[in-house]
């Protein structure tokens, strides 16, 4: 039970749990939120604050996170991320994902991902039972793909016997070798190691017919390319558990980001080209992907201040998750309520926690953002361990200016 003061954000417009959108007051007690709408008021001892006539939505849930960097969430709005098991010593054991697991209190939530084989090798499987009673949310390949198809079926069955969702990594490690970038005219004219794109497409394919013969749920992290999208589109319309995710950089930027050898670039699986990029903004908006999340990585230049093929991929991603979705509501290729589908609703039912929505029950984790405040991308100035982002110095627009964790105010850098 929480011990802080009752809450009440009034003057605000609240993003409800069936997407519309109004003018109302918003009161949480005991981490939860008890009372929504027009005629809610404060009560005597209640900790107070004015919206100011600004969106009142959900934190967001970021699924699939490289460390836990508190103030870079805080200032993006984000008040849970699932820990990807690619630790230093990887998530493959209850005492680990136990220690993962309690590591954001008490101003954070950190749902930690178990590792779907022992030492991420993509061999024998870990204690997967014994990880959930430890706090495991789902479970995850890692940054690599499991190459025996045996032991992923293995994986698969076992993971629908547990209700538990499984999250891969979709490249075909034998087709993409050490590949830091997509095979094509900019690969070439750099001399970097490049894969063809179609690896994606080929582990995907083969991870959807096992997930179908397991009768499992398989969530891809980043489904980055036409061909990929196309199985993930035709696996739903056949009624099978299967979701798809993405990171803003792949509907943001185009293989042309890393001319120059710009490291801050090198992401994992490597930027595509720009009919893929479209096609991965053409899959936010009709559905086919399912959440986006930041892949937050920061890596400081001892990792990034490299030449390009021996650089570390990743980004810092978590402070400009929520400016970059605001570009697909002003485009409209989203309304509001989808991007918080995105970003919040739909991982947190992947994680099987209640959050992600704003309705009464639900815990008392509340973002008020301006999505229309601009501000400029610094990766000098960031909130986070280290600012390898490739937006920098670029103007976007949305700030988060209060957060919220079951009810309790947390310090924003918001201006």
């Amino acid at each position: 039970m929480s011990q802080h003061a009752p809450l009440t954000i009034r003057n605000g417009r609240i993003l409800h749990a069936d997407g519309t959108i109004a003018e109302g007051t918003l009161r949480a007690e005991g981490g939860f939120i008890t009372e929504m709408g027009p005629h809610v008021t404060a009560r005597e001892g209640d900790t107070v604050h004015d919206a100011r006539g600004r969106l009142v939505t959900p934190g967001l849930v970021d699924l699939g996170v490289f460390a836990i960097d508190k103030p870079a969430f805080h200032f993006g709005g984000i008040t849970r991320a699932a820990l990807m098991p690619d630790q230093p010593t990887p998530l493959d054991i209850p005492s680990r994902v136990r220690f993962a697991a309690l590591s954001g209190k008490p101003d954070f939530w950190v749902h930690p991902l178990g590792g779907a084989t022992r030492e991420l090798k993509g061999e024998s499987l870990a204690e997967i039972a014994l990880m959930r009673e430890a706090g495991a949310k789902a479970v995850a390949t890692g940054r690599r793909w499991i190459g025996d198809s045996g032991t992923m079926l293995r994986l698969l069955q076992y993971c629908s016997m547990l209700g538990m969702t499984v999250i891969a990594h979709a490249e075909d490690a034998g087709i993409t070798g050490k590949a830091v970038a997509t095979a094509g005219e900019i690969a070439t004219r750099l001399g970097l190691p490049s894969a063809p794109a179609e690896a994606e497409a080929i582990a995907i394919a083969r991870d959807v017919a096992l997930a179908e013969l397991a009768g499992a749920a398989i969530h891809f992290r980043n489904v980055t390319t036409r061909a990929g999208l196309d199985l993930v589109r035709a696996a739903k319309a056949r009624g099978l558990k299967v979701t798809a995710g993405v990171s803003p950089g792949y509907f943001m930027l185009s293989d042309l980001a890393v001319a120059q050898f710009r490291t801050f670039a090198h992401l994992s699986p490597p930027l595509r080209c720009e009919e893929d990029r479209k096609a991965v903004i053409a899959a936010i908006g009709d559905g086919t992907i399912d959440v986006i999340a930041s892949g937050h990585d920061p890596r400081g230049s001892e990792d990034k201040r490299l030449p390009f093929a021996d650089s570390a991929p990743g980004t810092a991603g978590a402070e400009t998750l929520l400016p970059l979705t605001m570009n697909l509501v002003r485009d409209g290729v989203i309304d509001m309520a989808r991007a918080f589908d995105l970003l919040a609703a739909t991982p947190a039912r992947l994680l099987g926690v209640p959050a992600g929505r704003l309705e009464v029950g639900a815990e008392a984790d509340i973002a008020v953002i301006d999505p229309d405040r601009p501000w400029i991308v610094d990766s000098d100035k960031m909130a986070a361990t280290a600012g390898n982002t490739p937006f920098d110095k670029q103007p976007v627009q949305g700030r988060v200016l209060a957060l919220f964790k079951g009810g309790m105010t947390l310090k924003t850098k918001a201006a």
